[in-house]
């Protein structure tokens, strides 16, 4: 059974309109394409909290900074319709260009604070554009959920923060990291990796495995995060533009690990920029687990 597409907004709201008729919870799943089990692992746990699941599919320009990434960013529409339909996900919503920016459209959604440092300074006007069709997709569908991977957490944060200071009726659901069996965080970008440097991948994962666990049991952060830094590069990346320890809560900075936190990563290994995060939690504090598939990675607090 094929998963139903719809292409524009009238006939998405016509939709939506029977299912809220009929009592139904609504989830929207905001995709580009190129689905992998990550997205698909948001899917199942939509489908799980709600009714009727929605899954967008648009590669926004407005959230490129460098027009061959956009150019170069796959467009798998076909194949993604059919890797939902197992699922049994209710819509597919692939809205043309115009369908979000009419012409004439002349608003952005800016969220400051958290969309700051990390991927904020390597990629200008990523995090506004991103929100301001993050901001859209919400209020196009009026979903009641939405679900976001955990592998993009600075992402995470900016939604939740636009959708609590707009006073927006949506709940946001983190969702954690799905990984290759060898510790690979799952992403669209990963098909870029040539054989050599798909090998070389996992070892980001490992370094970072390998410093949480060592922060843990009391390692100086400064000194840990340096040497997880050269760790990556000798195992063949290009270069790092972060490896920073922040607070879960609200992404401040922190250079003593005393509260629930994440160490976070973007690395370049050819012409492909990957980020990935670990969760730290204190001792006594419960455990803190990759959730990461079938690799089953566990650092124990």
């Amino acid at each position: 059974m094929s998963v139903p597409i719809v292409r524009t907004l009238a006939d998405l709201r016509a939709t939506i309109l029977a299912w809220r008729r009929a009592g139904a919870k609504v989830a929207v799943v905001p995709t580009m394409g190129a689905l992998h089990e990550g997205h698909l692992s948001l899917v199942r746990a939509a489908l799980n909290q709600a009714d009727r699941v929605i899954v967008t599919l648009f590669v926004n320009p407005k959230q490129f900074n460098n027009p061959a990434d956009l150019a170069a960013y796959p467009r798998t529409e076909a194949v993604d319709a059919a890797k939902l339909a197992p699922l049994a996900a209710h819509l597919l919503y692939v809205p043309e260009a115009g369908e979000i920016y009419p012409d004439g459209f002349a608003t952005s959604v800016k969220v400051s604070g958290v969309s700051e440092g990390l991927c904020g300074p390597f990629r200008p006007g990523h995090f506004e554009g991103m929100a301001t069709v993050v901001a859209k997709l919400f209020l196009q569908t009026g979903a009641d959920l939405a679900f976001f991977g955990e592998k993009d957490f600075q992402q995470l944060h900016v939604v939740r923060r636009m959708a609590r200071d707009l006073d927006m009726l949506i709940e946001i659901v983190g969702c954690p990291t799905v990984r290759e069996p060898d510790g690979l965080a799952l992403s669209s970008r990963n098909v870029r990796l040539s054989p050599a440097e798909r090998a070389i991948a996992p070892k980001l994962a490992h370094a970072l495995f390998s410093a949480a666990a060592a922060i843990v049991d009391g390692a100086s952060v400064d000194r840990t995060i340096e040497q997880a830094r050269s760790a990556i590069i000798a195992a063949g990346y290009a270069r790092i533009d972060y490896l920073e320890l922040r607070a879960e809560k609200d992404l401040a900075p922190m250079h003593n690990f005393d509260r629930q936190a994440r160490l976070l990563v973007a690395a370049w290994l050819g012409e492909t920029r990957l980020i990935d995060n670990v969760e730290l939690r204190r001792r006594g504090d419960g455990k803190s687990r990759s959730e990461d598939g079938k690799a089953g990675v566990e650092i124990e607090k």
